[in-house]
């Protein structure tokens, strides 16, 4: 307004109805579709939307979504079911690319019925226990979609959220895989199958393509797998227990699934629970009367798996390793291998496979024989061969034959391993040190002094057995504990070294004690054993109560081998679809010890192969380490040893694998002999197989180690102001083993098994055993023992220094632990 004051009407800011441009006055902006910014507002409330623009903009985002879906809808078209389910065998390759094995189909065994023949009980039992509203919704649960896509996009745990259309649209039409494409297919076909399929037909296409385990595919497959009868003839209670397979077979199959987790006992109780569950859901859903639920008080418990004889002998193992890899290590889910069509490059050697399988057999059909004796049933060996520095599993004996014993041996079985779990002490000790008592505290903790293989233990017989402080440990229940040796045999004081050659157990289970429980179990998961083969935290791990595979124990061993480099196990390197892969195995090596821990582990367990406990390894004829190990009651025995190139376990148990309730078994009196232990056909079984296994390769010798740590002296085995030539640790850690003994056996003798022969039997016997003996024997006998006997003995004793049994004496007398 020219000449307008400041105060003139309507001449403040923003004053009137239209407010106030920069040049004066401004009448209204032209009306727009959207009024956004706000003309008319001022500051912050220019962006502030109006409810009209909210509203408008939701309706307008519904609308779009409404239309997308619509346009989805319209592109998907339902795919032909049964072209989508058409199955195709798998082909398994040798390392060497050559074909191994074709399989996978045969075990497939799908028989499309009709609904009219399948249980009105198994159809009430899914519905029940999966979908209850399944005859009243849409097909869809967008919620449980909703829940699932969220939990995938923030990384977590998978979750179908499916209902039983959906279920079915993923195993007619689409794949297993948990991703977020595969869910919104799954979304749109099963709206558009839920909107043009009968009910009845989806149930049926659900209970026909559903995966129940054993390689059975739909519900005829699945009764005839479990029950050896057609689905039509299944009752109630038989019904609510395959209708729990459904849900994931390797943790509902009594026979047992894959892993520590889905052992058989574990899998009945969680069977038994779910069958129980379901019958009740059945009766509360109004699917099943009381008075019938009142029927079905025991569970239905299904007969034993059968393999298919494509898988016969060492096969069914190895494709059974392969398939539990593949589902545990990749994207590929169990029920897509299932379908097969896979081309799968495995790691086994051919050549080393038929030389494992071949030295078991010989000595089996050499030793065991159970028309002869009874005691002879049940025994069952198993085996597994590791590349050190890779984890390539090139090996491996899983039983007599995969179609007849289903158990397979290499894998975890629940065998105690003994004495062969010693090494993972001493390379705790070696890198964790040992607490001591007297020394200061560092920062709040226990001072420790890593140790040197030439400490010095008590090796007598029942030592209490104590703290690290030296005060006498007791169990819960205040009770002490009194440690055996093996045959109840006194060695005085003893070096680490030696106490791992004859594999004394009073050194090695205070020394756990000493250095503690729990750094000896971090020592062997560092090594590579898995926590849930280990036993609990007691002094006894350190003497071999855990149960690791043979798989897991080549490959520990194989960390030493290779100076401490671990790696992971794997028998899978690539897995191939139309010529895409699918999987390509990705090596995985890490340090888990010093290179100077593990080579002076590797050092003294040269020892034990040469003039100690595991002699029969040295018939190899190169540099090799080891260990051998017995358990409790001669239930099981153990031979785990290396050379640079290879690392092989092989174990040796009694237990009747069709009990119903398994137990393992006493050894006493196999293959004719007083006792099983490590050194006998464990270790010959080792020696055969890796003088044929490494034929051709040039013998490589191992690192030497540096020094390491200091000379400690454990509980009751103070410094000796004269201590003898053969109690005093060696002063090079050094030295090399592969000097023959002072002591051989003699030539004009012939002894098949150097542990039985009665004179000058290199590792026991009644005369100049080396290790044994009634006369002349160099740690034990009656006259001239160098540690026992009652004339001339070094350290004393009362009567034949090994007490007449086990590896180091003649028969008779108790073996607690090699």
């Amino acid at each position: 307004r020219p000449g307008g004051g400041a105060g003139g009407a309507g001449g403040g800011r923003g004053s009137g109805p239209y407010g106030r441009g920069r040049r004066g006055f401004e009448p209204p902006p032209r009306k727009r579709f959207i009024d956004y910014p706000r003309w008319n507002k001022h500051g912050m409330r220019r962006w502030v939307p109006s409810w009209k623009l909210v509203l408008g903009s939701f309706a307008g985002f519904l609308g779009l979504i409404i239309g997308l879906s619509g346009i989805a809808l319209a592109m998907v078209g339902k795919p032909n079911v049964n072209e989508a389910t058409k199955q195709q065998k798998n082909v398994y390759y040798w390392s060497d690319n050559t074909q191994m094995v074709v399989a996978g189909g045969g075990d497939q065994n799908r028989q499309i019925v009709p609904l009219a023949q399948i249980p009105k009980a198994m159809q009430s039992a899914v519905i029940s226990a999966e979908n209850e509203s399944f005859y009243d919704d849409p097909g869809v649960d967008p919620i449980g979609i909703v829940r699932a896509v969220g939990r995938m996009a923030l990384g977590g745990d998978t979750q179908s959220g499916s209902t039983i259309t959906q279920q079915y649209v993923k195993n007619a039409y689409l794949d297993q895989s948990q991703t977020l494409t595969r869910k919104f297919k799954e979304l749109f076909i099963s709206i558009k199958v839920g909107a043009t399929d009968e009910k009845d037909e989806i149930l049926e296409g659900y209970l026909n393509t559903g995966y129940y385990g054993r390689g059975a595919y739909g519900i005829q497959a699945a009764a005839q797998a479990y029950y050896r009868k057609d689905a039509k003839e299944l009752n109630a209670s038989q019904c609510a227990f395959l209708s729990a397979t459904l849900n994931g077979p390797n943790l509902y199959d009594p026979a047992g699934g894959v892993g520590s987790a889905a052992t058989p006992d574990k899998n009945l109780e969680r069977a038994k629970n779910r069958w129980s569950w379901t019958l009740d859901r059945m009766v509360k859903t109004g699917r099943l009367s009381s008075s019938d639920r009142a029927k079905y008080t025991s569970f239905p418990r299904p007969k034993p798996p059968r393999k298919s004889t494509e898988l016969k002998g060492q096969k069914g193992y190895m494709v059974e390793t392969v398939n539990n890899y593949i589902t545990a290590n990749s994207n590929i889910s169990e029920g897509r291998l299932k379908r097969g069509g896979l081309r799968i490059h495995t790691t086994f050697d051919k050549k080393k496979m038929a030389e494992m399988e071949a030295a078991v057999e010989r000595v089996r059909k050499a030793n065991i024989d159970p028309k002869k004796r009874n005691v002879d049933k049940y025994v069952q060996f198993g085996g597994a061969s590791v590349k050190p520095k890779d984890g390539a599993i090139v090996a491996m004996y899983g039983g007599e034959d995969a179609t007849t014993h289903f158990t397979n041996n290499a894998d975890y079985t629940g065998v105690q391993v003994g004495s062969t779990f010693k090494p993972f002490v001493l390379a705790a000790a070696m890198r964790d040190g040992v607490r001591d008592p007297n020394g200061p505290e560092v920062q709040g903790r226990d001072a420790r002094t890593p140790v040197s293989p030439k400490s010095v233990y008590n090796g007598d017989n029942k030592l209490k057995l104590r703290n690290y402080d030296r005060s006498i440990w007791r169990n819960e229940k205040g009770k002490e504990w009194r440690q055996r040796n093996d045959g109840n045999e006194s060695r005085g004081r003893i070096s680490l070294r030696e106490a791992m050659q004859y594999s004394v157990n009073t050194p090695y289970i205070q020394l756990g004690m000493d250095v503690g429980v729990d750094k000896v179990r971090q020592s062997a998961l560092d090594a590579g054993l898995n926590e849930d083969s280990l036993a609990r935290s007691t002094p006894t791990l350190s003497l071999g109560t855990s149960a690791p595979s043979a798989i897991r124990m080549a490959n520990a061993y194989g960390t030493f081998a290779s100076s401490g480099m671990k790696s992971e196990p794997y028998s899978v390197t690539r897995v191939e679809e139309n010529g895409e892969d699918l999987y390509n195995h990705q090596k995985q090596v890490k340090s888990a010890f010093e290179a100077r821990v593990a080579d002076n582990v590797t050092n003294v367990l040269e020892t034990v192969v040469q003039d100690g406990t595991g002699t029969t390894a040295r018939q190899l004829g190169r540099p090799a380490a080891g260990k051998t190990g017995t358990t409790d009651d001669n239930k099981s025995a153990w031979f785990t040893g290396y050379t640079p190139q290879l690392s092989t376990s092989i174990g040796m148990w009694r237990v009747n694998d069709k009990a119903k309730t398994q137990r393992f078994q006493k050894m006493y009196g196999v293959g004719g002999q007083d006792s099983i232990h490590g050194a006998s056909f464990p270790a010959e079984i080792w020696t055969k197989y890796m003088t044929g296994a490494l034929q051709g390769s040039a013998a490589k010798p191992f690192p030497t180690p540096e020094p390491i740590g200091e000379p400690v002296f454990g509980a009751g085995a103070s410094p000796s102001p004269t201590p003898t030539p053969s109690d005093t640790p060696s002063e090079d850690p050094s030295q090399d083993p592969s000097q023959p003994p002072t002591q051989s056996p003699s030539p004009t003798e012939s002894c098949d098994n150097p542990f039985t022969c009665n004179d000058q039997g290199q590792d026991g016997g009644n005369d100049q055993g080396q290790t044994g003996g009634n006369d002349q024997g160099q740690t034990g006998g009656n006259d001239q023992g160098q540690t026992g006997g009652n004339d001339q003995g070094q350290d004393g004793g009362t009567d034949n220094g090994n007490d007449n049994g086990g590896l180091f004496g003649g028969p008779g007398g108790t073996r607690e632990r090699d």
